[in-house]
């Protein structure tokens, strides 16, 4: 018997003319970009900067750094147990090892023990309570990685501990009280009695529970930090981190130094999705210490298994919920509670709430809403950010009660969802009391609507179920709305050096980092476009700690807009200096001089950029400049979990189309169609790249991503790509239709964009909406089904045998 999962001829046959319709749209609008402004360096579709040293393997990353001699390589001791005291350290087998030097324990820290991002409580090295199976106990230092490793293997029978009961779900950790950071709460009330009596006057009442579960980051490039003492007690640190300034912080202060002793360095890095964001310090930290104590460079770089072990990823949340709805489907009173897996420390538990809790009404008006957030402290890795932020897990929640409520209504969820929109001005003021000015939510899904065929699509799924009894379709579409910024008001700024040599050359350094986003091809693209020169002109550098200092993560989905504007700022005092020089030289006015095309045209003359930059230079200009920018009118109360945490918001959505077997739970995605809104693109080619990215990263948390811990030992099982599994090439949907919604952003973002890194992870709630919808038509949806996320085929089948063997 075929599979009967296998597309048909026709199927695919569609889905390649779609393909070459969706590519003629995208090259349609390179050239129109292109052909808008010839002089123009930003809005136009060009490849990564990288791109081509990434093609041909020469990119390099910090494995590919020449080693220095003497070199010398670090691994890490892993606790085998879950929850006990460290009560014994018995090193000397571990130290007698072959090619081993040193051995570094907690005591052997000239500092501070600790590298929390926020809380001061994540210990480097054991300091005697032991917390996750993975911990680190102690470091051993060889002079080759494989025996570095070995030595480190002996840690079980190093150890002496007296074990403990572990807690290892946040279920139960909330049931025991058990938080890494005090509960939230964030309440919004428009009538008295708030929620409460709103839900008790409803015509609809709706009770429930769900799970989603976490996500690894895999990032190709695993936590990797080569140190290299310098003199006077100072130290050079290459590190894969998306936070070069905190790793600067953590490390001077396990060092017990000051931190202009401390040299962070990052080119860029392979992969981060947030896991380089607060979790690389532990490593940079051990490897600075490694390598002032011994005066050898040290280099510690993870395999995957210990990467999974020693390192926290996305959090799983738990939620309880209680809504009361009309008969149209519209909220009218909603409570939730929300509970994460913290953890066995609080890293950036607290944030990842607040965002959690800031992006529960997603793109919906909530009236009277009360939601609760507490973040469970587990004896598990410490969890950490990952693209999003806790924004997804927010958003996933309002989603599932309103594809319920349409269910239980017998409604389309699109209608249901479009009930409940954010108006304009009116029903237009989030829970934390942020005015949304900028919705844009309704004409971008009526353009989806029409453009995916959604309606007709709607019947013909319908019609395919009707006829199949072992085959079900199902459809979905779910929009997003997601605020762009730091929760922390002063995380947002930013600055940038921008140096113009005497050739025309120019060079740029700024605090992001490069973690193959693109964010050194948009900033390049910016400062190009500023001074007038071509995109070949302009380099940009690694991230460096002595350079631009006191940087913020790149992270939040801020890299562009923040450090462009910085880029810029520094690009356009340049600008106007080397306009009055022209002015000087050839006669006219500074502000009538124009940069294009590689030259600077000046009462009626037009000078090559080269030969004014000389000029300049002979003339004593300054030709390097600093910027700075600082994002404008953002305030957050914390206590009251009010404000205007946010500078504007992305907005998007997404039509997926899934086929699922009833007698295995296998699923397929057939077709999805996007539309983004990234304002007014400042690389077409990018942004696209970012929304495939994230829609296939998205679904892969929501599908086939399922992180397994042992329920005795509190082991995580799924440690390696043989056990835990993301999507691959082949999980990619034949049709796939990505587009990017026209329009300038309402706020002065950088050129009229919008940020793009982790809205569009929200895309793929259709592709679990729609397995959803295909699982209820299994039981010809007479009842919601129970599906949890990750809806993996284990996960769907146990579903369909739900819905099958209801009655009522």
């Amino acid at each position: 018997m075929n599979n009967p999962l296998e597309l048909t001829n026709e199927l695919v046959a569609e889905a390649f003319a779609d393909y070459r319709k969706n590519q003629a749209y995208r090259i349609d609008e390179v050239t129109e970009a292109k052909a808008h402004d010839q002089g123009a360096r930003v809005g136009v579709s060009r490849k990564h900067e990288s791109a081509h040293l990434h093609v041909a393997g020469e990119a390099a990353y910090i494995d590919d750094l020449p080693e220095l001699e003497g070199t010398l390589h670090c691994a890490l001791g892993l606790s085998p147990v879950a929850h006990g005291r460290l009560t014994a350290l018995a090193l000397e087998a571990v130290r007698a090892m072959p090619e081993v030097v040193d051995v570094i324990t907690a005591a052997d820290i000239p500092g501070v023990n600790d590298c929390g991002s926020i809380i001061h409580d994540d210990p480097i090295l054991c300091d005697g309570e032991i917390r996750y199976v993975g911990q680190p106990l102690f470091a051993v230092i060889a002079r080759s990685r494989d025996a570095a490793r070995r030595a480190a293997a002996l840690a079980k029978a190093a150890a002496t501990i007296s074990e403990l009961a572990p807690v290892l779900t946040p279920r139960k950790a909330h049931e025991l009280g058990q938080y890494v950071m005090p509960p939230m709460h964030l309440e919004r009330s428009t009538r008295e009695g708030g929620a409460r009596a709103a839900m008790d006057a409803a015509p609809h009442r709706l009770k429930g529970s769900f799970d989603v579960g976490g996500q690894e980051q895999f990032y190709l490039e695993g936590q990797i930090s080569y140190a290299t003492p310098k003199e006077d007690g100072a130290v050079h640190i290459h590190c894969s981190t998306q936070h070069p300034s905190e790793m600067q912080h953590l490390v001077a202060h396990a060092l017990g130094v000051a931190s202009h002793s401390v040299h962070v360095e990052c080119r860029r890095m392979g992969g981060g999705f947030g896991g380089k964001e607060s979790q690389s310090a532990l490593f940079a930290c051990v490897a600075a210490v490694a390598a002032t104590r011994l005066q050898k460079p040290v280099k510690l770089r993870l395999d995957r298994d210990d990467d999974f072990m020693i390192t926290g990823r996305r959090h799983c949340f738990w939620y309880e919920y209680e809504v009361g709805y009309d008969d149209e489907g519209r909220v009218l009173g909603a409570e939730i509670s929300m509970v994460s897996r913290a953890g066995h420390s609080a890293d950036l538990s607290a944030p990842v709430m607040t965002r959690a809790l800031c992006h529960f009404d997603n793109t919906y008006w909530l009236p009277d809403v009360l939601m609760h957030g507490y973040m469970g402290k587990t004896n598990t890795q410490s969890n950490t950010a990952f693209r999003g932020f806790g924004g997804p897990q927010g958003a996933i929640a309002i989603e599932n009660i309103l594809d319920t409520v349409a269910r239980s209504l017998g409604r389309d969820p699109l209608d249901v969802r479009r009930v409940n929109f954010y108006g304009k001005g009116e029903r237009n003021i989030t829970p934390y009391e942020q005015v949304v000015t900028d919705n844009v939510i309704h004409e971008l899904v009526a353009e989806l609507e029409e453009s995916s065929d959604y309606r007709a699509r709607r019947a013909a799924v319908n019609a395919f179920n009707a006829g199949s009894a072992v085959l079900k379709r199902g459809l979905a579409l779910t929009p997003l709305k997601f605020g762009i910024s730091f929760n922390v008001a002063h995380f947002n700024q930013a600055g940038a050096l921008v140096h113009i040599y005497t050739d025309g050359s120019i060079l740029v350094n700024h605090g992001g980092t490069e973690m193959g986003q693109g964010l050194n091809t948009k900033v390049a693209q910016v400062v190009a476009h500023e001074l007038g020169v071509a995109f070949e002109n302009v380099r940009v550098t690694a991230t460096d700690t002595s350079k631009v200092a006191n940087t913020s993560a790149t992270a939040a989905s801020t890299g562009a807009d923040l450090n462009g504007k910085a880029a810029q700022d520094a690009a356009r005092q340049l600008r106007e200096r080397l306009a009055e020089c022209a002015a000087r030289l050839h006669g006219g006015e500074a502000h009538d001089v124009r940069f294009a095309n590689n030259a600077v045209q000046v009462n009626g003359q037009n000078v090559p950029f080269a030969e004014l930059v000389r000029a300049a230079y002979l003339q004593r200009v300054q030709l390097w400049s600093d910027g700075f920018y600082a994002t404008p009118g953002l305030h957050w109360d914390g206590k009251r979990m009010k404000g205007h945490p946010f500078f504007y918001f992305a907005y998007g959505a997404a039509v997926s189309e899934v086929v699922i077997d009833t007698l295995t739970g296998e699923w397929k995605l057939l077709r999805a169609d996007v539309l983004h809104d990234v304002g007014r693109s400042l690389n077409p080619a990018v942004d696209v790249g970012q929304v495939e990215g994230a829609f296939i990263q998205g679904m892969g948390w929501l599908t086939t991503e399922e992180l397994v811990w042992h329920p005795q030992t509190g082991k995580l099982t799924t440690h390696a790509p043989s056990t835990y599994k993301i999507p691959t090439a082949n999980d990619c949907p034949p049709v796939f239709n990505v587009r990017l919604f026209e329009g300038d952003n309402y706020e002065d973002s950088i050129h009229r964009s919008k940020a793009v890194g982790e809205p569009p992870l929200l895309l793929p709630f259709s592709v679990f909406f729609a397995i959803r919808d295909a699982v209820s038509a299994a039981g010809e949806h007479r009842m919601n089904p129970p599906l949890q996320a990750p809806a993996t085929s284990e996960a769907i089948l146990r579903a369909v045998e739900a819905v099958q063997g209801h009655t009522g």
